[in-house]
C-alpha cells in the first residue's frame, strides 16, 4: 500500500494562466514556510511549473495526467508526491474543465473528482466587478453537475484597490463559495515568460527563489491560511494501491546516461524512477559542459529542455559533440525526446550540433502542442513495431527530414515524424511512465543486451 492521501487540496484557475500558477506556488512556499512539509503536484504534462513547486516545497514535485497513466494511476502518484507531508497542493492546467479537447480527460476537474479533492478557484478580477458572481456560480453549478461535487473555495486574483475588493466581495455575498482571500495586482509578482510558458528554474535558481520568497509574503498577507487548511484536511482520506514497479531486467546495474543542466531539464521523477526501478544505474551528464559521456555509458536518455537557449555552449562542446555521435554510430542504445531530438540532429538554425540523426532543425512561429496516440512504425529500444504509446508533444521548432519512426494522431489529424531503429528513437512526443513502466523496462533491457553481447538478454 503507498503512504495514503491526507490532506489536500487543487488550485485551479478560470482559464489558462491569470496567476494560478503564482498562487498555487504561493501556497506551497508559504506553508512551508509556516514549518509545515508541503507536497506538490501538477495536473497535466507541463514540465516547467512543477520546477517552481520543487523549489517552494524542497521535495520533488509529481505531474497527474490521466491521458497519459491512466485514470487509475492518479491517485497512486497523487499518494507518491503527498508521502511524509503535511499538505498536498495540487496546481490545475489550464482552466478548471479544460482536458483532452472538448472532454473531461485529463482536466483539472477530473483529477480533484478522482482524488476526492476540495477545489480553490482562482480568479481574475482584474476586469470586473459583479460580474464575478456569474462567473464563480457558473464554474459552482458546472462542477455540480458534471461531477457531483462543488467548488469549494475561491481566491481573487490581481485586485486593484480596497474599493475593488469590496465591491468583489459584496458581488460574492450568499455565494456558496467561501473567498479565502485576495491578491493585489503587483508586476513584481508575475513570472518570466517565454514562448514554452515559464522560465525553467535551472536557468536563474537564485531569481527564482527571491521571486518566490516575494509570492510568499503576497499569499500569506492576502490568503486566510488556517482556512487553507481547514478545507485540506477536509479531504475524504485515502488510500490508493501502490502501482506495481518497472520489472528489473538486468542482473547488473545498467548505467544510463541522462541528459541534465540548464538546458535539458525536462524529466519526469517517475520515469527516472521506472528507469531505475528496471535496472538502471542513472548518471546525468550536461551537455554544455561535460566532455564525454560518463565511463561504462551502456545507454543515453536525451531528455527535453530548451537547448536553442543555450546553442553557443553547446555548440562549442565539441568533444562530448564527438563522442556522442561516435557511440550512436556504433549502436549505443539511446531514447530522446524533443529537446534531445533537437540536440541529435546535424544542426540547429545552421549551428552544428551532434550530427546523430541526419536532419536539420529550426525553429519557428507555428506550435505544435497536444495529446498524441503514437504507433511506432520501426522496432526501437523502447517498444517493437506496431507498439502503441500514449503522449504529448509541445515545440515551436521542427527538424527536416521529420523521420518516420512514428505515426501520431492527435485532434488535427495524423503525421508522421522521429528517427528511430533497433538502437534509439528520436521524436518530440514526451512520455510518461507512471502508469506503464514498459518502455523503460525495454530500453534498460535493451543496453544490457547490447552491452552483453546476447541479444536475447
Amino acid at each position: 500500500m503507498t503512504a495514503g492521501l491526507g490532506p489536500r487540496l487543487v488550485v485551479a484557475g478560470t482559464h489558462s494562466g491569470v496567476g494560478k500558477t503564482s498562487v498555487a506556488t504561493g501556497l506551497m512556499a508559504a506553508f512551508r514556510r509556516a514549518g509545515d512539509k508541503v507536497g506538490a503536484a501538477k495536473v497535466g504534462p507541463d514540465f516547467i511549473d512543477p520546477g517552481y513547486h520543487s523549489l517552494a516545497t524542497g521535495r520533488l514535485t509529481r505531474n497527474l495526467d490521466s491521458y497519459l497513466c491512466g485514470p487509475d494511476a492518479i491517485a497512486p502518484i497523487a499518494a507518491k508526491a503527498a508521502a511524509g507531508t503535511d499538505i498536498l497542493v495540487i496546481e490545475g492546467v489550464m482552466g478548471l474543465f479544460d482536458g483532452l479537447g472538448s472532454t473531461p480527460t485529463a482536466s483539472t476537474a477530473e483529477v480533484a473528482a478522482l482524488l476526492d479533492a476540495p477545489i480553490v478557484l482562482v480568479v481574475d478580477a482584474s476586469s470586473m466587478s459583479s460580474s464575478v458572481r456569474a462567473m464563480v456560480d457558473g464554474y459552482h453549478r458546472h462542477m455540480e453537475a458534471t461531477w457531483s461535487r462543488p467548488v469549494a473555495a475561491v481566491v481573487l486574483n490581481r485586485v486593484g484597490s480596497d474599493t475593488h475588493e469590496a465591491l468583489l466581495r459584496e458581488a460574492l455575498e450568499g455565494s456558496p463559495v467561501e473567498v479565502l482571500g485576495v491578491i493585489r495586482r503587483d508586476r513584481a509578482l508575475e513570472w518570466r515568460d517565454r514562448h514554452l510558458g515559464l522560465v525553467p528554474i535551472a536557468e536563474d535558481p537564485p531569481g527564482v527563489a527571491a521571486a518566490l520568497e516575494g509570492l510568499a509574503d503576497a499569499v500569506a498577507a492576502g490568503v486566510d491560511l488556517e482556512a487553507v487548511q481547514r478545507l485540506a484536511r477536509a479531504a475524504r482520506p485515502l488510500d490508493p494501491p501502490a502501482l506495481p514497479p518497472a520489472n528489473r531486467v538486468s542482473e547488473r546495474p545498467v548505467t544510463v546516461a541522462v541528459m541534465s543542466g540548464p538546458a535539458f531539464s525536462f524529466s519526469y521523477p517517475d520515469n527516472l524512477e521506472r528507469l531505475a526501478e528496471a535496472g538502471a544505474e542513472l548518471v546525468e551528464v550536461d551537455p554544455a559542459g561535460d566532455d564525454a559521456l560518463p565511463p561504462g555509458t551502456d545507454a543515453l536518455y536525451a531528455c527535453g529542455g530548451f537547448p536553442e537557449v543555450f546553442a553557443a555552449e553547446l555548440v562549442a562542446n565539441r568533444p562530448l559533440l564527438g563522442d556522442v555521435r561516435s557511440r550512436i554510430a556504433s549502436g549505443l542504445i539511446t531514447w530522446a525526446e524533443c529537446g534531445g531530438l533537437l540536440w541529435l540532429s546535424r544542426s540547429l538554425e545552421g549551428q552544428p550540433l551532434c550530427g546523430a540523426i541526419d536532419a536539420e532543425a529550426t525553429l519557428g512561429s507555428r506550435v505544435h502542442v497536444g495529446y498524441r496516440r503514437a504507433t511506432l512504425r520501426v522496432d526501437t529500444p523502447i517498444g517493437s513495431r506496431g507498439t502503441e504509446m500514449r503522449g504529448h508533444e509541445h515545440h515551436y521548432s521542427s527538424v527536416a527530414p521529420a523521420g518516420d519512426a512514428l505515426e501520431l494522431v492527435g485532434r488535427s489529424g495524423s503525421r508522421r515524424e522521429g528517427w528511430g531503429n533497433p538502437t534509439m528513437l528520436a521524436t518530440y512526443l514526451h512520455l510518461h511512465l507512471g502508469g506503464d513502466p514498459g518502455p523503460a523496462e525495454r530500453f534498460v533491457g535493451a543496453a544490457a543486451a547490447a552491452t552483453s553481447g546476447d541479444p536475447g538478454a
